[in-house]
């Protein structure tokens, strides 16, 4: 009897692999041959998952999309009432929350290399338009999300123009993703969350000194 190959367990695979090319060879050597070697299949199979390699990135790129929302709804999830955190705890979690866009592991440094290249060949091909406008807009959804739930938890200092901080947060992390990238050795995966923290740190009002007991 055949053995049964699970559809969607195979694409997965196939994302693995062609983020492994990206990652060593950059997305512009990456081709459906170079895919199928690193998955182990033979350019016949893949090309019954994938048709051409358009539809491989158009793929791999919503599957990358589907896992970081997976991972903040998490995130979210577990933070819940960001009022009910101390104020630098807050900061804290807004940091984690958004660090999921930042390389600092092998998972996520993978997918903002990935995300790298596919933005760069996005300029000159149209067809990666769509989705690198859906991943642009998504970061700056995220950003102002942060934003937002801090200021209703009365953590940003007043006066803060939410739409412009949105902006500065979103620059701050497509720098550091890409600095990081290019530059791991400049640009640590700790030098990326401290920087993160301490801006983060500046929106917020500081936190106040406990009032000295008069009797003391």
């Amino acid at each position: 009897m055949p053995k049964y190959v699970d559809p969607e367990a195979r694409r997965r695979d196939v994302v693995d692999a062609l983020f492994r090319v990206v990652v060593r060879d950059g997305l512009q050597r990456t081709s459906l041959r170079a895919v199928a070697d690193e998955a182990a299949l033979n350019i016949g199979s893949l090309r019954h998952y994938f048709a051409s390699q358009q539809e491989l990135m158009d793929f791999a790129m919503q599957s990358m999309l589907d896992r970081l929302g997976s991972r903040l709804l998490q995130h979210v999830e577990q933070i819940g009432e960001l009022s009910r955190h101390p104020r630098p705890e807050q900061v804290r979690l807004a940091a984690d929350l958004l660090a999921e866009l930042l390389p600092l592991d092998e998972r996520r440094r993978a997918e903002v290399t990935v995300f790298l290249d596919f933005n760069a060949a996005a300029r000159t091909n149209p067809d990666f338009g769509d989705l690198a406008r859906r991943a642009a807009a998504g970061a700056r959804r995220l950003a102002h999300r942060v934003l937002t739930r801090l200021d209703e938890a009365g953590t940003l200092r007043p006066g803060r123009d939410i739409d412009i901080e949105t902006e500065r947060l979103t620059a701050l992390l497509d720098g550091l993703g890409l600095s990081a990238v290019l530059h791991p050795d400049i640009v640590s995966p700790q030098t990326c969350i401290d920087v993160l923290r301490a801006h983060l740190s500046d929106l917020s009002l500081p936190i106040e000194d406990k009032p000295t007991d008069p009797a003391t």
